[in-house]
């Protein structure tokens, strides 16, 4: 009878105080006598677990139609705007900076980087392209309208992924830290850390800036994140598991998920993957 009683009070406990903040249940544990230390200790414990997992949305994605893609772009940066998607591709002796014709998937102007080159992310700021390399710490700024090569920054560390969200130039560099720069010289203005359930997420890629949210892709990984670019908390985990088994990708181990394009027009996303034939415009919808 004991026993019964001590589980229903902690049953009746756990639901008063389940939409309280952790710090507000262990303030209130603190008063809990030395009798009730076990009770206090997992009453605490799982009330922490309960607010970092329901506040972390959990989306799917419905596919809206399939488009072609080039089977060999190694694609690691990807922007739609005016009616063509800019596409930064990878690989020593490949990379290219390219503007593609959504619905047959040419290539309609292209500009190859130097063998010593990897091309990674892509951003564009007004009417230019910022592209990242890898690990040669220099973003090679473009034309819009031909290509052509205007300047180069120069910056420490790695390259993965960039987007521009109106106003400054948002970087990743395979970890959990989101970094904050100057769209004019590229100089870093600050840092975000970016956690899931209140642990950093690292392997942070593909970036695409949409309104106060930085959508990320995940090397390796069959996730997208929408993350709070002021927090750095993830706020969605979105399972593009559907776009990868409709992908017709070959089996080699680098073809992955990767590649975040936004139609503002439509607000829907395009998705495509390294050494993919295909590229998805999708909409995010509840799981």
């Amino acid at each position: 009878m004991r026993k019964q009683k001590s589980e229903l009070q902690r049953t009746q406990i756990q639901a008063r105080y389940r939409d309280k903040q952790p710090s507000v249940i262990c303030q209130w544990l603190t008063a809990v006598g030395s009798k009730q230390w076990l009770l206090a200790i997992v009453l605490c414990l799982s009330s922490v677990e309960v607010s970092a997992n329901s506040s972390v949305e959990q989306l799917g994605i419905k596919i809206l139609a399939e488009l072609p893609h080039d089977p060999a772009a190694f694609t690691q940066g990807l922007l739609l705007y005016k009616g063509h998607f800019y596409e930064s591709t990878g690989l020593y002796g490949h990379s290219s900076l390219r503007k593609v014709q959504p619905t047959t998937g040419e290539v309609v102007a292209k500009r190859k980087l130097e063998s010593g080159y990897f091309g990674e992310g892509l951003a564009r700021v007004g009417q230019q392209l910022i592209q990242l390399t890898w690990r040669e710490g220099q973003a090679l700024v473009y034309d819009l309208a031909d290509l052509s090569l205007q300047q180069v920054f120069h910056y420490q560390g790695e390259g993965w992924g960039l987007c521009f969200d109106g106003e400054q130039l948002w970087m990743s560099d395979g970890s959990s830290t989101l970094q904050q720069r100057n769209p004019q010289d590229f100089s870093l203005h600050s840092q975000v850390s970016v956690t899931l359930h209140g642990e950093p997420l690292n392997l942070l890629n593909e970036l695409a800036c949409v309104g106060e949210y930085i959508y990320a892709n995940i090397w390796q990984d069959h996730r997208l994140v929408r993350i709070n670019k002021t927090t750095g908390r993830v706020e969605a985990e979105i399972d593009a598991s559907a776009v990868i088994a409709a992908s017709g990708r070959g089996r080699d181990p680098e073809a992955v998920l990767n590649g975040i394009a936004y139609d503002e027009q439509e607000q829907v996303f395009y998705l495509t993957g390294k050494l993919w034939p295909k590229m998805f415009k999708v909409q995010l919808q509840e799981k």
